[in-house]
């Protein structure tokens, strides 16, 4: 369903009374495999090339902050350099990446084959049994690329256990943050990343088209939440997620374990996403069944002007704090709190993201790294009423070299609170 046939669908009293049509959707949305296909076969995962130039970049990196190598945990860092799809446990499975020479593996005996099958760089991958130490196996891999001093990088997430077992076994080696090489790489997107994560926000945004048309009076958020994740994973995402909440729960941005159904006049705040090949989508929408109020109207209307100011203060070369502080700014002409004070924004105006959900930077207070070309970000500058509503839209951006561009265009207004799809740009 596109948005013309959305709109026609809803009807024109959509313009009037938002959401007022979309009680004439299915009575469960049990169909939805039936009326959604996958979308997501025009894009494909990332290659063996780029993530071979993903560690020379990272290497590259190291000599400038003088690291003679990262160990990285199973996480979005290990998949992103090596492809390795894999998960922590008391047992170490660990990327060994050295500033000079090929990537390593360590993991137990038994795990080999499996972690093979996700593997799609390198092929020097080393075991270890169940009664012997893996970080004298680390400890061999560095030897074997001439590597017995020097510093060691490991991201803040890296366990206690693993941290004190790699400076037990390298006693002449010294700990230091890994950030500065993964964060380097990780955070400027190529255009293949870009272009898979512009086609998960296509998925997200679909599957909001296709649920806007099925709410209907006494639906729950289960009810909400079941019918956007199945949508999505028939258009072809994985990793589904969704956050539906109703009535006075919107006032709670991860809302409350209040029971809620929608009723005349509801307002459904609806926060979602998925991921299509490791990138992740993320958008907000609120909108109202039935007939708004006159004060739903008007912030609803300012959380979308917040929304214009973030995007104007994007700028390349500036602070990505700055973003957050223009928001407040102009906040705080409205006669909301410029901190955190409820009513008002009570949390930062956009977080990075990628292969994650959240990622480093954000558009938070003192963030003083420069946004640069690669750079991308929600932009959600909610505004939150205790007792009442809240109002969130989000839309996630990209910086060019030049400035912000959206992967989705927030909605025109609370009568037409879709949004659309944008152009990818280079």
């Amino acid at each position: 369903m596109n948005k013309r046939d959305f709109l026609k669908f809803t009807g024109a009293s959509l313009a009037l009374t938002p959401l007022a049509g979309m009680a004439a959707g299915s009575d469960s949305g049990k169909n939805v495999t039936e009326s959604l296909s996958n979308i997501t076969g025009s894009v494909n995962p990332i290659s063996v090339a780029e993530r071979k130039a993903r560690i020379e970049k990272a290497q590259q990196l190291m000599k400038q902050y003088n690291m003679a190598a990262l160990l990285i945990e199973p996480g979005a860092a290990m998949d992103y350099f090596s492809g390795i799809q894999w998960w922590r446990s008391e047992r170490l499975t660990a990327l060994v990446i050295p500033q000079k020479g090929d990537i390593a593996v360590v993991t137990p005996f038994f795990e080999k084959p499996s972690v093979l099958e996700s593997l799609k760089v390198g092929d020097d991958v080393r075991v270890w049994q169940e009664h012997e130490s893996p970080f004298e196996v680390v400890s061999a891999i560095l030897k074997s690329r001439g590597i017995t001093s020097g510093n060691i990088g490991f991201e803040s997430s890296v366990r206690y256990f693993v941290v004190t077992g790699i400076a037990n076994a390298l006693p002449n080696m010294n700990i230091v943050p890994a950030e500065p090489v993964t964060l380097g790489c990780r955070m400027y997107k190529t255009a293949a990343e870009l272009t898979l994560m512009h086609k998960a926000n296509e998925v997200t945004l679909r599957a909001y088209e296709y649920v806007f048309s099925q709410l209907k009076e006494g639906m729950s958020q289960a009810d909400v939440k079941g019918l956007m994740n199945a949508a999505q994973r028939k258009l072809g995402g994985s990793g589904t997620w969704c956050l539906a909440l109703f009535n006075d729960a919107s006032a709670y941005p991860h809302g409350t374990n209040a029971k809620q159904v929608i009723q005349e006049g509801s307002v459904i705040l609806l926060d979602s996403g998925c991921s299509v090949h490791g990138y992740q989508s993320d958008i907000s929408r609120t909108l109202v069944f039935g007939k708004a109020s006159q004060k739903v109207e008007d912030v609803w209307n300012t959380v979308r002007e917040g929304q214009n100011v973030a995007f104007a203060a994007a700028k390349v070369g500036a602070p990505a704090g700055g973003v957050d502080d223009a928001v407040r700014q102009y906040y705080a002409s409205k006669g909301y709190d410029k901190n955190y004070a409820l009513p008002g924004l009570s949390h930062r105006t956009g977080h990075g993201i990628g292969m994650e959900g959240h990622e480093s930077v954000n558009f938070v207070r003192g963030e003083t790294t420069p946004l640069n070309k690669g750079m991308c970000f929600s932009n959600e500058p909610g505004l939150y009423i205790p007792g009442e509503f809240g109002v969130r839209l989000e839309d996630c951006l990209y910086m060019t070299d030049k400035a912000p561009v959206y992967f989705t265009s927030p909605p025109d207004s609370l009568a037409s609170p879709l949004g659309k799809l944008m152009p990818l740009q280079a």
